[in-house]
């Protein structure tokens, strides 16, 4: 049954004008990987390969962290992307507005946080070492481990954004004028023992050039 104030009709068209909206919005976001191959990306390609339109973080178990990052640099953005760590077990991230560290493996700058302990947390990889802002201790609740997720990672000037399947997990202002508000981004495999973390569906919109 349908409220006496709206008519068949009238929830007809409101119901295209919301999928109108949803497509204009879908239609802004860019794809950031081709689906095919790792053009536009650079890492070490012995630990990263496409498998099914899915970038593949396979480690056998490394002494150090590795990143697979975009040759390009974004400024405010909006990321949207799907992951899946297998098992739910082992460590990982996307880097944003980051740097590669010179005679390393590291990246340094922000990361949205993957993996035990650490889902939907931002962290401060290889600069300031530590966790900035930590998730709420309910989000496990709409975690789906060693499933598809999904995150959104909206920067935009000194502000950080993080949702995990739509879950608001960190909203921070950064208070450091001097932090790069530009930069590359990476998928992570942590070093320690085998992992297995896939990301697919990624795609961005540029909020400033």
């Amino acid at each position: 049954m349908f409220p006496r104030s709206l008519t068949l009709n009238a929830w007809i068209v409101l119901g295209l004008l919301c999928c109108t909206v949803a497509s204009s919005d879908d239609a802004e976001f860019q794809p950031l990987f081709n689906g095919k191959d790792l053009t536009g990306w650079e890492g070490d390609m012995s630990l990263w390969k496409v498998v099914d339109q899915t970038i593949v973080g396979d480690s056998p178990g490394i002494k150090h962290n590795q990143f697979l990052a975009t040759k390009d640099e974004f400024y405010d953005f909006e990321l949207r992307l799907e992951f899946r760590l297998k098992d739910g077990i082992g460590n990982s991230g996307v880097q944003f507005r980051s740097q590669r560290v010179t005679d390393s493996t590291e990246v340094s700058g922000y990361q949205a946080d993957v993996g035990e302990k650490y889902w939907g947390c931002l962290y401060d990889e290889s600069r300031r070492n530590k966790t900035l802002v930590q998730a709420p201790a309910d989000l496990e609740k709409s975690l789906k481990k060693g499933d598809w997720n999904e995150y959104s990672i909206h920067a935009q000037g000194d502000h950080i954004l993080l949702k995990l399947n739509g879950v608001t997990t960190v909203d921070y202002r950064e208070p450091d004028r001097e932090i790069a508000r530009k930069g590359i981004i990476a998928l992570q495999v942590h070093s320690g023992g085998p992992l297995k973390v896939e990301f697919r569906n990624l795609r961005i919109k540029k909020l400033s050039q």
